[in-house]
């Protein structure tokens, strides 16, 4: 029996999702999908992405359609043209068994006429990105004015792509009596802002925790040196022969370099960002999509949308500057019940995000060494092996030929011929990685040193800035910062003592002009901050017991000459 009678969705869906292997429902369907049918109540649905929200929303709306009425009676909204077009062809799937049903995509990137030419076959559902509805709305030729059902789907990527502006004019377009469905990975403050101001006491579901990382995805960190970056990934491409993934860069000029070095090194990569036409784009979507690429290098906003369920890895190569979009990234894994990984490649001084991401996913890291070069050797002299047992032998189309290459090959014994076939394919790798170093880097002793106060050499300068224990700043935070705002990961940092209001630390002296230039346009905790070369003045007075009886001085000195002023006053 198929779980989804339960759920009162009708014989001609079942019939429609059975086809697709669909049967048993997944947590968000049977939560989501009793209360959509019942058509009473408006529904935010926090899960991640690749858990079934498509069919969760899609089911109950095709089911609900009046299928004699030509107006659209439900939109959905989704931030990229490429899930919006999935979408579509889901729900098409589902409803394959519904005559006279239509649904009908529309997205930019492609010609607006077709589309409006397509508008005028009446469909039931439209799938929509917001830019290209709004200008069919501008043009009159798409009225949403008759809704009854409307759709945010991956609400928060579509807040992250600065689409607040489009949501709210194309909401307030929509009747009130309409019934709005919110799915979202996240739940950001902009997201819960449009639920307040365009939802009516909505039912929330959650599967899992709020921001938690998807369940079937494994998190695991590598930490190198920052000028090895590169190589750490190539390492991690090899030890992994299998690797179908995507590779996140912070910036365009990021992913096109790390991409070019890719291809260059014989992987087959290319890469996916927003100087790319459609057609590239969708050239390149293509190759990935049918396996010739194996990765692809990638910014977030180029990979939003981006549904592919068969990834093995997502490789974190920066972290983004916001880290709640890593619950995106690591989510483009581990989708429809298998199994991923999500590989984030830092530097000594980033570890404190590694924890902070942690606290966010609610999952905990696994750290890893970057394999050897015999490691390597390893991984992929035996995915050869496998690959060569699993081959399919057609022996009509050889057998003229076995004559001959025995014949050829019979000087050779076993051993000798399984040698020759395993250097045939394996020796550039013997060769790439014969003297290859160790890329690891450990929590060094001059480190430790420096924590305790220590320094390792050279002149040091000491700086202060005005911030402290009360603004909940910690050595890491401070280091943290000095990376960021600097962009120059190679600073040794000296000794760091923090206090209620302000701290005092040490950089080489060389670096020192640069790290007092860098936090001039900075703000940390929301305010500007100064830093500064400490003088003996101030560290003469630098306890903070100093400062607060120094402070109490000065307020009591103003409060007395205050109050004798006034009795001035008053005796005149």
């Amino acid at each position: 029996m198929n779980n989804f009678k339960e759920l009162g969705i009708t014989p001609e869906l079942i019939k429609g999702i059975e086809e697709l292997g669909i049967i048993k429902p997944m947590p968000i369907q049977s939560k989501a999908i009793p209360v959509i049918l019942q058509d009473e109540n408006d529904l935010i649905g926090l899960a991640q992405t690749g858990t079934g929200k498509t069919a969760a929303f899609g089911l109950p709306l095709i089911q609900k359609t009046d299928l004699n009425n030509s107006n659209i009676q439900a939109l959905i909204l989704s931030p990229t043209r490429e899930l919006a077009i999935q979408i579509a062809n889901d729900i098409k799937n589902y409803s394959k068994y519904l005559n006279g049903f239509k649904v009908l995509a529309v997205y930019g990137g492609t010609s607006i006429d077709i589309q409006i030419r397509e508008l005028k076959r009446k469909p039931h559902i439209v799938v929509a990105t917001p830019g290209r509805l709004l200008d069919l709305m501008r043009r009159r030729k798409l009225n949403i004015s008759m809704i009854s059902s409307v759709v945010l789907d991956e609400a928060d990527e579509m807040l992250n792509m600065g689409f607040e502006e489009d949501l709210t004019a194309i909401l307030s377009e929509t009747p009130k009596t309409k019934l709005t469905y919110l799915f979202s990975a996240t739940m950001p403050n902009e997201v819960l802002k449009i639920s307040k101001n365009y939802m009516s006491d909505p039912v929330e579901i959650t599967v899992g925790k709020k921001n938690e990382g998807a369940v079937n995805v494994s998190h695991m960190y590598y930490m190198v040196q920052a000028k090895h970056r590169y190589m750490a990934l190539k390492r991690i491409a090899d030890f992994n022969p299998d690797i179908y993934g995507i590779i996140f860069c912070r910036t365009r000029m990021e992913t096109k370099d790390i991409a070019e070095k890719l291809m260059e090194d014989g992987y087959n990569a290319d890469a996916l960002h927003g100087d790319l036409s459609q057609a590239q784009r969708d050239y390149v979507m293509q190759r990935f999509r049918n396996k010739t690429l194996n990765m692809i290098v990638a910014t977030d906003v180029a990979a939003r949308g981006l549904d592919v369920d068969e990834l093995t890895h997502v490789i974190n190569y920066n972290l983004p500057d916001e880290l709640s979009i890593y619950t995106h990234r690591s989510g483009r894994t581990g989708r429809a019940g298998k199994k991923g990984v999500s590989i984030v490649i830092i530097h000594q001084k980033e570890k404190h995000k590694i924890k902070r991401i942690e606290k966010l996913i609610n999952k905990d890291f696994e750290v890893k060494k970057i394999p050897d070069g015999k490691a390597i050797c390893g991984k992929q002299l035996f995915a050869l092996i496998n690959k060569m047992e699993k081959v399919e032998v057609d022996e009509a189309e050889i057998a003229p030929y076995i004559d001959r290459i025995r014949k050829k090959l019979e000087w050779m014994d076993k051993e000798q011929l399984i040698k020759h076939f395993v250097s045939l394919e394996f020796n550039r790798f013997i060769s790439y990685y014969k003297d290859a170093q160790d890329l690891n880097i450990v929590e060094s002793k001059s480190f430790k040193e420096r924590k305790k106060g220590k320094r390792s050499g050279g002149k040091f300068t000491r700086l202060h800035v005005k911030i402290g224990s009360r603004d909940k700043i910690s050595p890491v935070d401070l280091i943290g910062m000095i990376n960021d705002f600097t962009e120059n990961k190679t600073i040794e940092i000296g000794k760091i003592e923090i206090y209620k209001s302000f701290t005092f630390f040490e950089v080489e002296e060389k670096f020192s002009e640069l790290v007092m230039k860098s936090f001039r346009k900075a703000k940390i905790k929301g305010r500007k901050v100064v830093i500064e070369v400490a003088s003996q003045k101030k560290e003469s007075n630098k306890t903070d017991k100093g400062f607060r009886k120094k402070k109490k001085e000065n307020t009591e000195e103003k409060q007395f000459n205050w109050s004798k002023k006034n009795k001035k006053k008053r005796n005149r």
